[in-house]
């Protein structure tokens, strides 16, 4: 069984490939990949697999090797969605009824496979998903030590900063919001250990598969898995009395008034959204708002380009620039996480 180990991570390209319809395993075993820098499947009938690759796309050829050429590409049959599918769902789909309709599924090892197919509506909601034509299988990296050249900018007279990460998609918000709440929650030299709070809705953070955390959130950690957001914050408030709560993408204008509670109880939060910059903050109601009234103490902008996890800038709660320290050309620098 071949294996890649770094940072204390095993992934197993042999338990990834047990997911897959049998052409496409056979390919993805051929391949000479480091699985620490895959980042995602993509299976569309009739078109080509895609595959995210040290954050390039390629396509999977045969017998089994990448190329920038959509034309060498393997072509997903119906037959290969459906033999997939039955994988990754232990050949019982109904059983994830409520999964499907939010469209993804996770997997062991905090994995998760979205979904994409015709909608049945029930009113202003979707019912199921039927006629299924697209996954994408987006891997779940839990890198330890990510966070670690942003701890000194966590923490605040002895208290843990609430913190807003901006990131576009793929930037690595989820992998290094996931590394803060583990050290957070264990502790360390910038400070003692807290209790966090996690609202998981999308299984990412936690990775949880059968109600069982497949990532490392720290020991202090309580997950609500597979809840909203607003409804969970509040749910961990009255039961959990964390110190700090964690989300992952913040969006409407119901975070917001969860947010709001959580800060009048005194509790620190950690967010993500989605989002290149400061400035397109304050084009999104919410998020200008929260800026507005100085919400977070910190706002770490990463890359859009580059290694996922780059940190560009870090903001204080005014918007005064903490990093890098100059923004003369030639003097701005970046974090590497």
């Amino acid at each position: 069984m071949e294996k890649t180990i770094r940072g204390g991570i095993c992934l197993q390209k042999e338990s990834l490939c047990c997911l897959l319809a049998a052409p496409v395993a056979r390919m993805l075993s051929n391949c000479a990949l480091d699985m620490e820098k895959l980042q995602e499947i993509r299976l569309r009938v009739g078109r080509p697999v895609l595959v995210r690759y040290q954050g390039r796309e390629f396509v999977l050829c045969r017998p089994g090797k990448l190329s920038p050429k959509a034309a060498d590409g393997y072509r997903i049959t119906e037959e290969d969605l459906k033999e997939t599918l039955e994988y990754v769902s232990g050949y019982s789909l109904y059983a994830f009824d409520e999964e499907v309709r939010q469209g993804f599924l996770t997997v062991q090892g905090g994995h998760r496979i979205g979904l994409a197919g015709h909608a049945v509506m029930e009113g202003d909601r979707i019912r199921s998903l039927r006629s299924i034509s697209s996954l994408n299988i987006r891997l779940s990296h839990q890198i330890r030590g990510c966070a670690d050249p942003l701890m000194s900018w966590m923490y605040e007279e002895g208290e843990v900063c609430s913190t807003l990460i901006l990131s576009p998609p793929g930037g690595g918000k989820t992998t290094l919001l996931r590394d803060l709440i583990r050290q957070i929650s264990d502790g360390g030299v910038y400070g003692d250990g807290r209790t966090v709070g996690v609202v998981d809705e999308r299984s990412e953070l936690a990775g949880s598969y059968l109600g069982v955390p497949q990532n490392d959130l720290g020991m202090r950690t309580d997950i609500l898995d597979g809840c909203r957001k607003p409804e969970g914050m509040m749910m961990l408030l009255r039961s959990m009395a964390p110190e700090v709560i964690a989300v992952d993408e913040l969006g409407n204008g119901k975070d917001g008034e969860a947010i709001e509670q959580v800060f009048t109880c005194g509790c620190r939060l950690l967010a993500t959204v989605h989002g290149a910059s400061m400035e397109e903050m304050k084009h999104k109601p919410l998020l200008e708002k929260l800026l507005r009234e100085r919400a977070f103490d910190r706002y770490v902008v990463l890359a859009d380009r580059g290694k996922p996890g780059e940190v560009r800038e870090i903001y204080d709660r005014d918007g005064a620039l903490l990093f890098p320290r100059s923004k003369e050309p030639g003097n701005c620098t970046s974090m590497d996480i």
